[in-house]
């Protein structure tokens, strides 16, 4: 690994991904690896620094998770967080202990007074808003170490030994809500472990489709592109570093949003490669004609899905490699650290089974979302594709409530159009995270002219999220949601009356179905 790189070792806590983004948003490069690491590894890795993230146990627990002592002997720097400030003290001869409401047992947002002369704080303001998570408390602070902040409540808010390049914090500075806590991550990088602060996504990407090139070789690749960012990115990369070698099956089944397969097809025609657009949307309505339960929907759409892919992939033959679009938050969440696994992912599920090929190639597995739309923008894809949203796999059919037939997916595409069109023309395509347009059951009466009409209800979703776990709904100005309304109701015929939705998650999903 390059001696500018960053470490960070995982212990079970909620924000680690969180820590690995700072770091690059600093362009230092970092990976999560989980606490078990051995000393061999670490050395071999070879970080200019690592940092230990927060966790849910507590150090002096018997089964609570430990590092090697001898992690602390490399003359390597290191920054603990919360969990990891307690860990360093636990280890270098000072006392932790459950702390009391005497000792300061802080949640949320705290003011904290910082000593600037701490290389940590070098430059910052003397006070500011931590955000503090900690239940347990610095009863003795490790032979070397300054304190070097402190709140109205706790006098050991941070610690650290200059002459070793240790230092704990008992905050979190990569969370929002710590005033200047970016800042200080910085500060640790460039400060203490001495960052250049070279790494960059046109590096990135050169160096990707080199590492491509050597494992490939002349070999044959095999992807299946759905049209989403991730899938997109991959099939980009592979074509700028194997071109012809790559052959792409893009399953059109039918569900897409207006215009979206032909410009899925249009993005990638600058690159020679086999892209093969499979028309299977007849096929699709058929099997989900009279379906009308969610989970049924999305289970006929997979298991259809992976049918056409696999005839389509019997018609290649042998291929030695299979790509798939996995992004780190993906590997992360499969299992580092403490955490418990929170699910196992594959974004083509199944197919290895029996698709005939050697070896799964990830090449976005190291990258989280945001880097991987600027990836995008580096190899030239264009932004309608790089900033396209969330989309789900079984796609409309999730989005049309009850039965689905052509002429229901026709009008949704239609009405879900001019949604995205008008609140891309207000400017607010960047600031909302997600919407779209969800085609009801119900029908009620109308009026269109003089007549009386009897049709279809369309609901608008928008949300603004940071992670999509949570959302809220998003504050649509009433004279965008006016216009998009007039315009529905006159231009797609079979829709007369317009809701908003207007709940967060939870209670409700982003999705209906």
């Amino acid at each position: 690994m390059s001696k500018q790189s960053i470490l960070v070792l995982d212990f079970g806590g909620q924000y680690n991904q969180l820590i690995a983004r700072r770091v690059r948003e600093c362009n230092v490069y970092c990976e999560v690896k989980p606490y078990t690491m051995s000393l061999e590894d670490i050395r071999a890795f070879d970080p200019m620094g690592i940092i230990f993230t927060g966790g849910p146990n507590s150090v002096y627990d018997e089964k609570s998770p430990q590092v090697d002592p001898a992690i602390f002997e490399l003359g390597v720097p290191v920054l603990g967080i919360c969990y990891g400030c307690q860990l360093i003290a636990h280890n270098l001869g000072g006392r932790v202990t459950a702390a009391t409401d005497d000792s300061a047992r802080e949640y949320g947002k705290t003011e904290t007074y910082y000593n600037t002369d701490c290389r940590l704080f070098k430059g910052l303001p003397k006070q500011g808003v931590s955000w503090m998570s900690h239940g347990d408390y610095m009863e003795k602070v490790p032979e070397g170490f300054q304190l070097v902040a402190h709140s109205d409540a706790c006098p050991n808010v941070a610690i650290c030994d200059e002459t070793r390049g240790f230092y704990g914090v008992q905050f979190h500075p990569e969370v929002n809500h710590t005033e200047h806590g970016t800042d200080m991550i910085r500060n640790f990088l460039y400060e203490v472990c001495g960052a250049k602060g070279e790494w960059t996504m046109g590096d990135y990407c050169k160096t990707a489709i080199a590492q491509i090139r050597e494992k490939v070789g002349s070999g044959k690749v095999l992807l299946a592109l759905s049209g989403g960012v991730d899938s997109s990115v991959a099939a980009a990369l592979l074509a700028e570093a194997v071109g012809s070698q790559l052959t792409c099956v893009f399953v059109d089944h039918g569900l897409m949003r207006k215009n979206e397969g032909d410009e899925v097809e249009a993005a990638f025609s600058k690159w020679d490669l086999n892209f093969v657009r499979v028309d299977a949307e007849a096929r699709f309505l058929e099997k989900l004609a009279g379906v009308v339960e969610p989970e049924s929907k999305r289970k006929i759409i997979g298991e259809e899905f992976i049918r056409v892919f696999e005839e389509e992939a019997k018609k290649i033959g042998r291929v030695d490699f299979l790509v798939q679009g996995t992004i780190y938050p993906d590997v992360i969440e499969s299992g580092a650290g403490d955490a418990a696994v929170i699910k196992s992912h594959h974004n083509v599920g199944g197919l290895p089974d029996y698709v005939d090929f050697k070896e799964i190639i990830e090449p976005l597995r190291m990258l989280f979302k945001d880097e991987v739309r600027q990836l995008g923008r580096e190899l030239g894809l264009p932004e309608y594709l790089v900033m396209r949203q969330p989309f789900p796999g079984p796609g409309l059919a999730i989005r049309i409530i009850g039965d689905i037939t052509k002429e229901k997916a026709d009008i949704l595409r239609d009405a879900d159009a001019i949604y995205r069109e008008e609140i891309a023309n207000a400017g607010l395509d960047r600031s909302i995270n997600q919407y779209f347009a969800v085609l009801t059951n119900t029908r009620s009466v109308g009026v269109m002219g003089d007549g009386r009409t009897y049709d279809y209800t369309l609901a608008l979703r928008a949300v603004t999220t940071s992670d999509f776990m949570t959302a809220d709904w998003a504050r649509i100005p009433y004279d965008v949601l006016d216009r998009v309304s007039v315009r529905i109701v006159n231009e797609v015929p079979n829709i007369n009356r317009i809701c908003y939705d207007i709940t967060s998650k939870p209670p409700a999903t982003i999705e209906w179905e």
